[in-house]
């Protein structure tokens, strides 16, 4: 079994946008040498999220125009400093797993891997890859 690690770093500059991983995914798999396996990319921020979708710019502001609407700015919130971007980027999720097959990564053809800011200001994002396979 081979376990391949890798970090990414990244600036985002606007909520609700989306950042592309999946160049970057589809390099570390390959580095990993695993041909038949998963590769998890998760990250430790509570207000920003991996989706596993197409990366179309009429879906990316469906995003945002979607998570406005179940989550407003405005609110009554118990968590007053940014409540709205915590409960976003629970709804849209921390983690993806995708299938490994023949040394690549198994996607379909419109998907993609992209972090979505659910940040209004300026951010420092990492997120974390692992891959295990054979």
């Amino acid at each position: 079994m081979k376990v391949h690690t890798a970090s990414h770093g990244f600036e985002t500059h606007n909520q609700f946008e989306a950042h592309d991983l999946t160049g970057w995914i589809r390099e570390e798999v390959k580095r990993s040498g695993a041909e038949d396996g998963i590769a998890v990319v998760s990250t430790g921020h509570t207000s920003g999220a991996l989706v596993m979708n197409e990366l179309d710019p009429g879906l990316r502001r469906d995003i945002g125009t979607l998570l406005e609407t179940l989550v407003p700015p405005e609110g009554d919130y118990g968590h007053q400093a940014n409540a709205p971007s915590h409960l976003a980027a629970m709804l849209l999720g921390g983690s993806q797993t995708i299938p490994v097959r023949g040394g690549e990564v198994h996607l379909g053809t419109w998907q993609s891997i992209y972090w979505v800011e659910a940040e209004r200001r300026p951010r420092n994002r990492r997120v974390d890859l692992t891959v295990i396979g054979l």
